[in-house]
């Protein structure tokens, strides 16, 4: 079974052991109970893609390792060409879903950031780590598996490594190891898409010292795993993301974060990609955040494009022509197609691993990340704008009350204006959802702070290249060093 379809896709979920938690109660069925089933829906579109004659070429590619079919999610970085339709998925999941289907993207970038990885400590330390991977790698693209990705830890006092916090939990570590596996405990934090995934692939949150072994870790397990307690965190909105009806206009599609404790989980061996090789840990957050931030352009302008029709379809609901607002659409396309080149652009710029995988150019890859935690902001603002008061402030009756028998027909007269009082309250909600409600995916801090990106930048951006042409160019001969350079 290459590519599942979206009924085997929901059977596959319902059939694991129910570990994840929200308002003190265990949920049975993910795909059914509210806090989860929407973003279920959302991924089970990539699913629903998969069999859809239009939009397979969009969402599946074929195995390096067999050839055959399989969802883009599971597939390794070979080319330029492999990032470019990885952006345009992620752009076209936002237009099928109306929001971010993380569950497989950050899982997407884990596995291919380990792909890497456990090459390089192969040739360099003749581990087996690499081959562990290519099996399960197999076994994910056979079974066409969802898999979210874990990098951040609890991290406890920021003022501290790992090695010297007082309760050694905050950062996942080891226990113990097994002849035939190892021992984990501590917990991962604000894991997007849990609740849609089979498996979750769980990489270093940070680099770490030698003596900080215990920490370097990388392993995937299944979501049920014994041992593992999950916490569905994302609060939506406000209470009409749970109700039915336009109170939340999109009913395939919704973020979901989650807590993942680990309390003395067991992972086999073949399941164990790092264990405390520390020399590598920084080198994969590095490989994942390359990919990861060049497609997350995509991803913000497939976000903004729904922000710019549901902005104009409440204007002209209101009665309004968009030529009104062409300034203000201008600038929003612009903000929208900057995330998205430059994150073409980073792969166009990357260059080819001994192993065969492309990485993606770091310097571009993580100036598109500082434009993620700005423009996509910038176009919310303008969205708001656009669609007035009745969008930015959310100030519209539920749907419950514009089907009253006692005064729903009030509602409807007095919302009406160029279109019906539903159209109208249709779209402004949609407004409100996209740009301040639950469909709002984390551009700010999704895939790392940008400072932390603004230090990749800085490490990569070559200044004193750039001085030395200025040098060259300006005719001068004498060193210039910089007075506050560190001196060996």
């Amino acid at each position: 079974m290459a590519l599942k379809t979206y009924e085997q896709y929901l059977e596959s979920l319902r059939r694991m052991r129910p570990n994840m938690y929200k308002w003190d109660e265990l949920i049975t069925d993910v795909t059914t109970h509210p806090a989860t089933k929407r973003t279920v829906e959302g991924h089970a579109w990539t699913f629903k893609a998969e069999h859809d004659e239009k939009l397979r070429p969009k969402v599946t590619t074929k195995s390096h390792l067999t050839g055959d079919p399989i969802s883009r999610y599971l597939s390794i970085i070979m080319s330029p060409e492999d990032m470019y339709a990885n952006s345009d998925m992620k752009r076209l999941m936002f237009h099928l879903t109306g929001t971010c289907t993380g569950g497989r993207c950050a899982g997407w970038c884990a596995l291919n950031a380990m792909y890497t990885t456990t090459w390089e400590m192969d040739r360099d330390l003749k581990t087996d780590y690499h081959q562990r991977f290519l099996k399960w790698l197999r076994y994910a693209q056979d079974n066409d598996i969802t898999i979210s990705g874990a990098l951040t830890d609890a991290k406890g006092d920021r003022a501290k490594s790992a090695g010297q916090q007082e309760d050694k939990d905050v950062f996942l570590h080891l226990v113990e190891k097994r002849k035939d596996g190892i021992v984990v405990r501590g917990a991962k934090l604000m894991i997007c898409g849990v609740a849609a995934a089979n498996e979750i692939f769980i990489i270093p949150g940070t680099g770490y010292k030698e003596d900080e072994a215990d920490f370097a870790l990388a392993f995937v397990i299944p979501k049920d795993i014994d041992g593992l307690t999950i916490v569905e965190t994302r609060h939506p909105s406000d209470t009409r993301d749970e109700e039915d009806g336009f109170d939340n206009p999109v009913k395939e599609g919704g973020i979901t974060q989650a807590f993942l404790f680990f309390e003395d989980v067991f992972i086999p061996n073949d399941r164990v990609f790092m264990c405390g090789e520390t020399k590598y840990a920084m080198s994969t957050i590095g490989y994942f955040i390359a990919p990861y931030r060049s497609a997350i352009g995509g991803c913000v302008a497939g976000q903004g494009d729904i922000k710019i029709g549901s902005a104009i379809l409440t204007a002209r609901a209101n009665g309004l022509s968009s030529k009104v607002f062409n300034d203000k659409l201008t600038q929003m396309h612009i903000n929208n197609e900057t995330t998205y080149a430059l994150g073409i652009a980073a792969a166009a710029r990357g260059k080819k691993h001994e192993s065969g995988a492309w990485l993606c150019d770091p310097l571009l890859a993580n100036v598109n990340k500082v434009h993620v935690a700005t423009l996509p902001y910038q176009t919310s603002v303008l969205a708001q704008d656009i669609a007035g008061g009745i969008a930015e402030t959310g100030c519209m009756p539920s749907y419950k009350d514009f089907q009253s028998k006692k005064y729903g027909h009030l509602i409807k007269k007095y919302l009406k204006a160029k279109a019906s009082a539903e159209s109208r309250a249709r779209a402004a909600r949609l407004v409100e959802w996209s740009t301040i409600g639950g469909g709002v995916p984390g551009c700010m801090h999704g895939g790392g702070s940008p400072d932390g990106a603004k230090l990749v930048i800085r490490a990569t951006a070559k200044l004193e290249e750039k001085v030395e042409i200025a040098r060259r160019l300006a005719g001068i001969t004498e060193e210039i060093p910089d007075p506050g350079a560190v001196k060996k």
